[in-house]
């Protein structure tokens, strides 16, 4: 283990670009405390209302943070954000290893704008190529190259060692979490059952 720029520690994992370090834990001033409890607290002493509610957003939030870090951490010896590994094992699981970026976009719940941007930035780094589409001429396919498949496959990887950054947890935590978040995406309207 070495200690990387800003404090962070990094662990030294084959096949990462730039050397093989990934970070694995980030430097941050740590508190006494937690914070959400105190507030679930501060809420329900002011009578607030929707205490559980409150503290259950804040907690979401907060792991969003934490978890989008740990996972960008990991992919960035690898050129890659979370978005942009997305992207590429997207194409990595398709048939053909191509897609349509709108198709792509659809997957992946993004706007159409951040799907172009992705794909730039994959294309500047050789891991994507655009092509037209065959027989319709109004669609641009992204077609995933062999250094995109490598580099997806080395930070997959990673991210499995790294267990997502999810270590703390075990297999059925991981999978109540899913059903709970499921639960909340359902009632969101983000899918149909």
């Amino acid at each position: 283990m070495t200690v990387g720029t800003a404090g962070r520690q990094s662990v030294d994992r084959p096949g990462a670009a730039g050397g093989g370090n990934v970070p694995r834990v980030t430097a941050r001033r740590r508190l006494s405390f937690d914070p959400i409890a105190e507030a679930e607290r501060q809420w329900a002493t002011h009578r607030l209302g929707a205490v559980a509610e409150m503290a259950a957003i804040t907690s979401v939030m907060r792991a969003h943070q934490l978890l989008l870090a740990h996972v960008d951490g990991v992919l960035r010896p690898f050129g890659l954000t979370f978005a942009r590994y997305e992207a590429l094992a997207l194409l990595r699981f398709s048939r053909a290893g191509e897609l349509p970026l709108g198709k792509m976009g659809d997957r992946l719940m993004v706007h159409p704008a951040s799907m172009t941007n992705a794909i730039d930035r994959l294309e500047s780094q050789g891991l994507v190529e655009r092509r037209p589409h065959p027989s319709d001429g109004r669609t641009v396919l992204a077609r995933i190259t062999d250094a995109g498949r490598d580099t997806v496959r080395g930070a997959t990887d990673a991210l499995v060692q790294s267990r997502f950054g999810l270590g703390g947890m075990n297999e059925a935590e991981c999978r109540e979490i899913t059903g709970l978040v499921r639960k909340l995406r359902m009632a969101a309207g983000d899918f149909e059952p």
